[in-house]
């Protein structure tokens, strides 16, 4: 077809430039980058952390400047760790921006030359090559075997011949963001930045849902915790006033145990937790890129997820063959490499043990254009060149030892009748070393089989290939029948009929080797995996049932089935098949408001709404999109889909060292209110001084609580059931635990206290050591693996704030800060006593209510 002459020419550089200024660059709406300070205010709205800031305040007012000191340097450091977080991400994520075309030739003045991928213009004609990324969307104008991957935009996993032809619109088009995969074409620009099909989908990308689970269950926490502690100081303060005490002193004491009462070590425990487990998956190649996002995946009920590069290879592979004399054999291995295995009834197999399987992949390499790369230096992996089914023949071919090279060269090809969407098949033809030529044809079953492409002698294997090929096709397979013939020196006109049938090759997407074990790990933990796909509904059910996510008897919902309001509940699907990224959208919102808490996986510009819609967006870093990249929380810079499972388990590890500390320290806060309103009625008017208070909290909340935020995760942790999304972070009884082990903490110190000033010793002091000693042991009771050296900074934590408490008893200077005195040696062991029994406590309190498993009592056998 001869082309006008201004598509020839292409466009001028002066209709460029205003072009450009009409339709502004080709890029799609870069995120902008938030500023420090912007990130620091969201770090400062944490409900918890205006708590302490307000408890800051108390404590300025009361003059109490060192608290005030420390309670400030906790908001620096958990706001300052937050932001550097985010800050590392957002550079980690910058550099794996590697999907983008940044220089592209073009045609303007009627010569070619490079420009930048910003500067392309609709009427721009753009030449494409084997490898290029197409930077706009676009009409083709020329091709040669074009080929491109659209699996980014569809999820479609086998790639599309693209033609000049005016019969299929889609076939004559390409897209932003497409990959040529093979042969050659020139295309004329239609549409750039936003207007092109990537854009459109980007700017189905609204924010991102807003608290994440456990940001909603503190803020819950944080606002009923400062109501509770008011409260319960203002009745302090009131009874102290009403028995004589100072009006001054006990305004004091209130306050003091309004900063007693919240845990001011809570927002460090929430983000040390966080990014250490944010350290653990970087260094499994998984980017965190908000640190809340590492609980939420702790929290999730139902794993959606894309199947084309993120549960599949995004590679074909060629697992199944088939003779008309040999029946099945299988083939294995991973990727396009050549190490594998090709077996037939159980046995290995190679080239001279089958000729008829010699003979179907030696058939298959000749009528073939693809090359396999060996790994470079920068990659350790085999890549395919050209068309990746073509390519995973040769990697058949490669594991049954036959050499595609000597194959080539000893029967050379002299002449083909390419591939094109009509005929559905490929032929070529060779010459043999004696001069014969060799007709080798590839296609689709229905296309080879049909008419008289094959002999009339072999009518019954066309139809046990036809009945097998079909059987494929139900399972997910690309099918393609392989024939051959001899011939006379000169080639027929009619090269393609009266061939011999050879056999049949099934092809797949491979699932990733840890995809089967991430959706087993996913059922035990609770969690229900979804299939979204944009590929055919019965590749997708074949993976799906492969993997566990369907049963046999499930069927994949389509889009259309959506659009035609015939899908049903879409929360009662476990398979999506040909859904666009708005289908994409709603299923994950679906699935939202039933309430549950969902992560999304993908790598594909159709993924991206999703992504951001979900409460959790997790996106393959290698072959990902930037779209996907940047609107995901999460991206696996190795595309390791098992990398999901470990992040789940440390989302849950954060949650249980949250509770952990909460049951901690709110039991000790609650002690220290219970011996405060207790102790005037034993006789004792002022039970602890407001610096004795800070004091225990300093040394309780301080190292030891943040400590425990470093705990490992509990054994089973991925074999219990998420948590309900609405329960409270002091649910499950945890409220109960904490109130009982508050009131044993609150009863032997008011004993100790009470038999102390029964018998004359310093009873003030005796309390303050035993209230601070049983806290800790219970400190050392709620350690994850009692008995191992899992965690040594929290035992050195524990034993310097015992050490600590101690001194604040015989050292001078701490006498007079916290206004002690100093008792006998042998009363000291009585602090040692409680805190064995606050340990033993704990324990005990451990083995009766397990976290995550209901009263020991209540288990059933």
């Amino acid at each position: 077809m001869t082309m006008p002459r201004q598509e020839l020419q292409g466009l001028t550089e002066a209709e460029a430039v205003c072009r450009l200024a009409r339709h502004g660059p080709n890029v799609i709406g870069s995120v902008r980058r938030t500023p420090v300070w912007r990130r620091v205010l969201a770090q400062l709205r944490d409900p918890l952390i205006l708590v302490l800031l307000a408890a800051m305040v108390l404590t300025v007012a009361t003059g109490d400047l060192v608290d005030a000191s420390i309670i400030g340097i906790v908001v620096v450091v958990n706001s300052a760790v937050g932001v550097a977080q985010e800050v590392r991400a957002e550079k980690a994520v910058a550099a794996l921006r590697v999907l983008s075309a940044p220089v592209v030739r073009v045609v303007r003045d009627g010569a070619e030359r490079e420009v930048n991928s910003a500067d392309i213009v609709p009427g721009d004609v753009v030449l494409l090559g084997e490898g290029d990324v197409v930077p706009a969307d676009g009409r083709v104008l020329e091709a040669a075997r074009l080929l491109v991957d659209e699996s980014s935009l569809t999820g479609e996993s086998v790639p599309v011949a693209k033609e000049t032809s005016s019969h299929d619109s889609s076939a004559a088009a390409v897209s932003a963001g497409t990959v040529v995969l093979r042969g050659r074409g020139r295309v004329e620009v239609t549409a750039t930045g936003a207007a092109s099909a990537t854009g459109r989908i980007a700017a189905l990308m609204a924010p991102p849902p807003g608290l994440t689970p456990l940001q909603h269950r503190l803020a819950r926490f944080g606002r009923a915790l400062a109501l509770v502690a008011v409260v319960l100081s203002a009745v302090v303060l009131l009874v102290g006033i009403v028995r004589g005490q100072p009006v001054e002193l006990m305004v004091v004491a209130a306050i003091s145990l309004v900063v007693a009462a919240v845990p001011e070590s809570l927002p460090a425990v929430v983000t040390l937790a966080l990014a250490l487990g944010a350290h653990r998956m970087a260094a499994r190649h998984a980017i965190v890129r908000r640190l809340p996002a590492v609980e939420t995946l702790g929290s999730i009920t139902v794993l959606a997820t894309d199947k084309t590069g993120t549960l599949t290879e995004g590679r074909m592979a060629a697992q199944r063959l088939w003779t008309p004399a040999g029946g099945e054999a299988t083939v294995s291995g991973t990727g396009y490499a050549p190490e594998g295995r090709v077996e037939r009834d159980g046995h290995l197999l190679w080239g001279d043990q089958a000729p008829d399987l010699a003979e179907l992949l030696t058939a298959a390499v000749l009528c073939n254009d693809a090359a396999l790369r060996p790994p470079g230096s920068g990659d350790g992996a085999w890549t395919a060149l050209g068309d990746p089914t073509e390519a995973a023949l040769l990697t058949a071919a490669a594991r049954f030892d036959l050499d595609a090279a000597v194959l080539r060269e000893s029967m050379p090809r002299v002449d083909e009748i390419p591939f094109s969407s009509e005929r559905k098949r490929m032929t070529t033809v060779h010459r043999h070393p004696g001069g014969q030529l060799r007709v080798v044809c590839k296609g689709a079953p229905e296309t080879v089989l049909c008419g008289d492409h094959i002999a009339e002698d072999d009518a019954q294997s066309c139809r046990r290939a036809l009945a097998r090929a079909g059987e494929w096709a139900r399972d997910g397979y690309r099918v393609l029948a392989v024939a051959t013939a001899d011939r006379a020196d000169s080639a027929p006109d009619d090269l393609e009929n009266g061939l011999r049938l050879l056999g049949l090759v099934a092809i797949l997407d491979p699932p990733r080797e840890a995809a089967a074990d991430t959706v087993a790990a996913c059922r035990a933990a609770g969690i229900t995996p979804v299939l979204v796909t944009g590929d055919h509904p019965l590749t997708a059910e074949a993976v799906a049932r492969r993997l566990g996510i369907a049963s046999a008897h499930e069927e994949a919902v389509t889009g259309q089935e959506i659009r035609g309001g015939t899908a049903g509940d879409p929360t009662a699907v476990r398979v999506f098949a040909r859904t666009t990224p708005e289908q994409k959208l709603g299923i994950v919102e679906s699935w939202r408001t039933a309430g549950h808490v969902v992560a999304m996986t993908g790598d594909g510009v159709n993924d991206g709404p999703a992504l951001r819609r979900a409460d959790i967006g997790v996106a393959m870093g290698r072959r990902g999109t930037e779209v996907a990249r940047q609107a995901a929380d999460l991206v696996l810079a190795d595309d390791d889909i098992g990398t999901v499972v470990a992040a789940v388990e440390e989302g849950r590890r954060v949650y249980a060292n949250v509770r952990r500390f909460l049951l901690y320290a709110l039991a000790g806060g609650s002690a220290e209110i219970l011996v405060m309103l207790a102790g005037p009625a034993l006789g004792m008017p002022l039970p602890l001084l407001p610096a004795q208070i800070l004091w225990i909290n300093l040394l309780t909340h301080g190292l030891p609580g943040v400590a425990l935020g470093a705990e490992p995760t509990a054994g089973d942790s991925m074999h219990r059931p998420p948590r309900p999304p609405e329960e409270s972070v002091l649910g499950e009884g945890l409220w109960a635990r904490i109130l009982a082990l508050g009131a044993l903490i609150a009863v032997v110190t008011l004993a100790v206290g009470y038999w102390a000033h029964g018998t004359g010793r310093p009873w003030q002091t005796l309390v303050f050591l035993v209230l601070g000693a049983t806290q800790l042991g219970v400190g050392l009771g709620s350690r994850a693996r009692p008995g191992s050296l899992a965690n040594p900074f929290l035992l050195l934590a524990l034993a310097a704030a015992l050490a600590l408490q101690i001194a604040g008893a015989y050292v001078p200077l701490l006498r007079e800060l916290l206004g002690t005195q100093p008792p006998a040696l042998s009363d000291v062991g009585l602090a040692g006593a409680a805190f064995l029994l606050g340990f033993a406590a704990m324990r005990l309190q451990a083995w009766l209510v397990p976290e995550g498993g209901g009263a020991r009592w209540a288990r059933p056998r």
